[in-house]
């Protein structure tokens, strides 16, 4: 009797917490689905984002964008947050020894890429105690370029610059120039056991050839001093050869009599880039065939086939001229505007600059 006098209660108590399930249930579940909805429903696909060029034509700008943007805004000297050069060495660091270990090197890629492998390659000359041969520069790229290190660089300022952290000659002396030498490709990010370790070759060779400058040392967990005698290197020795100096002041000079501002504007739109990369958008049919047989018949890039639409949705491919016109139109930069191409010749020539010259006429190019 007791159990059935208890029945009754038991079964309202089953009722009411059935009840509070149910609704929480169905609570979480619009939950869910209203979120699904905001993510997926109404969210537009890659391929119409692609598609649409209606996006780019002509942004709606909001009415702080329309209005007239300070000169200060435009064109003052960006905030350094307290930021300095860190290319002084530590009490800790190790002043170049004299060595008769000779590291030469090949530097590949364009300028920018070439100057990084160099800088790497005086901290692997440190690390190894060694001397470093002044690095050849690449023929044999896209440009063909036949400049040596001097007539890019001041090779006498570079030498002297590092004088204290590494011991840097022009030329292996002339009885080692026949005697076999390591031939190395260096794995590339390697930190400081890496090149230690390397240091074992001294036992068998007297000099070491690196193939390509570009096997760059670890970004981290370096020690301080090598951290800094790469920028000592790259910001202090690398300086450009008198005559370059003397020739980037007259183009200044030059654009800034033009109209006192300008805007130097690497595109980074020529056809190695593009080809390399497969990024293919915008082009025609013909010209992403002639980049993707380019690609195939360049044996020093590994990876031959590219899907361009995931390339570009990744963030792995350069603003085509007319995206970067309205892009500086969006910040505020006026139709007349100076715009120095600081690149080579963009691919597709006039018929693809057009597309910038349609926002800011005043272009100047170096071809």
């Amino acid at each position: 009797m007791a159990n059935n006098r208890g029945y009754p209660h038991f079964r309202r108590f089953l009722s009411r917490r059935q009840y509070i399930l149910t609704t929480a249930l169905f609570t979480i579940s619009a939950f869910v689905f209203s979120i699904f909805l905001l993510l997926y429903g109404f969210a537009p696909k890659e391929d119409d984002i692609l598609k649409d060029d209606t996006r780019l034509e002509e942004p709606q700008q909001s009415q702080s964008v329309q209005q007239q943007v300070s000169d200060e805004n435009l064109w003052g000297a960006s905030l350094s947050h307290g930021l300095h050069p860190c290319i002084k060495p530590t009490v800790r660091h190790k002043a170049a020894q004299g060595s008769d270990h000779y590291i030469t090197v090949r530097s590949n890629g364009g300028l920018n890429q070439m100057r990084t492998g160099i800088s790497d390659m005086v901290a692997v000359a440190h690390i190894m105690n060694a001397t470093l041969v002044i690095p050849q520069l690449d023929k044999r790229s896209f440009w063909q370029d036949t400049s040596t290190f001097s007539d890019i660089f001041d090779e006498l300022h570079f030498i002297t610059t590092l004088q204290d952290d590494v011991r840097i000659v022009k030329a292996l002396p002339k009885e080692l120039e026949s005697i076999p030498r390591a031939r190395k490709h260096f794995t590339s990010w390697s930190g400081m056991g890496y090149y230690e370790e390397m240091a074992r070759l001294w036992k068998d060779y007297q000099v070491i050839h690196v193939a390509k400058s570009d096997s760059r040392l670890a970004n981290n967990d370096l020690p301080l001093d090598i951290q800094r005698l790469r920028c000592r290197a790259l910001y202090r020795a690398l300086r450009f050869s008198p005559s370059i100096e003397s020739l980037g002041k007259k183009l200044v000079e030059r654009l800034r009599s033009h109209s006192g501002r300008y805007i130097a504007l690497h595109l980074r739109y020529e056809k190695d880039m593009l080809s390399f990369t497969g990024c293919t958008y915008g082009l025609t049919e013909a010209e992403s065939e002639e980049l993707r047989i380019m690609r195939e018949n360049t044996n020093h890039w590994k990876v031959k086939k590219i899907n361009s639409t995931e390339q570009r949705v990744g963030g792995f491919c350069p603003l085509t001229p007319k995206e970067v016109g309205i892009f500086l139109e969006s910040l505020g930069y006026p139709p007349i505007t100076t715009i120095y191409i600081a690149s080579g010749e963009i691919y597709g020539g006039e018929a693809r600059l057009s597309e910038l010259k349609s926002r800011f006429p005043n272009i100047i190019s170096k071809v």
